[in-house]
């Protein structure tokens, strides 16, 4: 049987970042060849563990470099097998609360939109904050190993308050493998990884401040190609993605026209590119047939259908921070209990 010359192309030969040329080689990708029997992205990230977007990019280097690999991939077609695959080869995003996590099925998912409602105070920009930082956790210690866009459109991210954030998890991590080498474990992480360190994990965050809706919508339109530029990027935070819609509109009708829109962009961008996009929303006071009143998530039930799993957070007893399931495909409704500390998120101390 004739190889092609092509094929027997070296992986060391390809231009790849030296992490994605040793997560390949370390798993048995010398060649070309070997790239093009993986199966398509989807089958290269189940073999090797990369995600779906580093084993499309691998592939495509691959294709420049005169194999076939990624033609299939090109061609835009995606099957529902690959989906599952991409789910499960993408960790879900911690919060470090652990009852929190467990409502979440284990933390945030890759490729859906979820969404956080509360009042201003209660803890969405330090969860936001939180996310973007331990979506950058080594995938050596069960993390995405990624990077976080955060669209910050009411001035509320505070670069000092992300740090001692990310100051937090990095002690945390740390502790982890530092508890594991006096068990006489192996250095966990992997040649290749980048060091989980502050500076590394405020370098991983990418801020984008917006003023007004018009904005917003051409940040929403730029995000793919800014995805194809950037493809460690796993998350997508915009705190609130309400808020210039609850104040620039007085035309409801276009407003929800406008929304809709926006929504369905945020659910292709989740899908398509296997990013978590978690969208922090205001409440506003809903009165009830019969009187009495409840809080609901705003923009009404136009914007309802945006996210696939809604969470509430809302202050319990105790000035305790509570979180409400109210909506999912899958998980059940549940409540779970979330402290916020100066380290960030953590779980509520046992109570005995």
């Amino acid at each position: 049987m004739h190889v092609s010359s092509s094929a027997r192309l070296e992986v060391v030969a390809l231009p790849l970042p030296p992490h994605l040329r040793n997560r390949l080689l370390a798993t048995g990708f010398g060649t070309v060849a070997d790239l093009e029997r993986a199966g398509g992205p989807m089958g290269l990230a189940r073999e090797t563990g990369l995600s779906p977007d580093e084993a499309h990019e691998v592939l495509q280097l691959a294709g420049a470099a005169g194999g076939p690999a990624s033609s299939n991939w090109r061609a835009g077609t995606v099957s529902a097998a690959d989906l599952l695959v991409a789910a499960a080869a993408t960790p879900r995003i911690i919060s470090m609360a652990r009852d929190l996590d467990a409502l979440l099925g284990g933390g945030v998912a890759a490729g859906q939109v979820t969404e956080f409602c509360g009042v201003p105070g209660v803890g969405k920009t330090q969860l936001g904050m939180q996310l973007a930082v331990n979506v950058q956790i080594p995938r050596s210690l069960s993390g995405p190993e990624g990077q976080a866009v955060y669209i910050d459109t009411e001035g509320s991210f505070m670069a000092e308050r992300c740090a001692d954030i990310a100051e937090g998890a990095v002690r945390h991590v740390q502790s982890i493998l530092e508890k594991k080498a006096s068990m006489g474990q192996p250095e966990l992480l992997h040649d290749g990884e980048r060091p989980f360190t502050l500076e590394n994990v405020m370098r991983g965050i990418y801020l984008f401040r917006v003023h007004d809706h018009v904005e917003q919508l051409g940040l929403v339109n730029m995000l793919p190609r800014f995805l194809e530029q950037y493809s460690q990027v796993r998350l997508i935070v915009i705190d609130s993605v309400t808020f210039h819609f609850r104040q620039d509109f007085p035309d409801m009708a276009q407003r929800t026209r406008v929304v809709t829109g926006m929504a369905q962009q945020l659910i292709s961008l989740a899908q398509t590119h296997n990013v978590a996009v978690v969208l922090m929303n205001q409440v506003t006071t809903k009165v009830l047939e019969g009187g009495g009143s409840k809080l609901v998530p705003a923009l009404g039930e136009s914007w309802g259908h945006a996210a696939s799993t809604r969470v509430m957070l809302t202050w319990g007893p105790d000035n305790e921070r509570h979180a409400q399931m109210i909506k999912s495909p899958h998980l059940p409704l549940g409540d779970a209990a979330f402290a916020v500390t100066a380290d960030g998120l953590r779980s509520l101390p046992r109570r005995r």
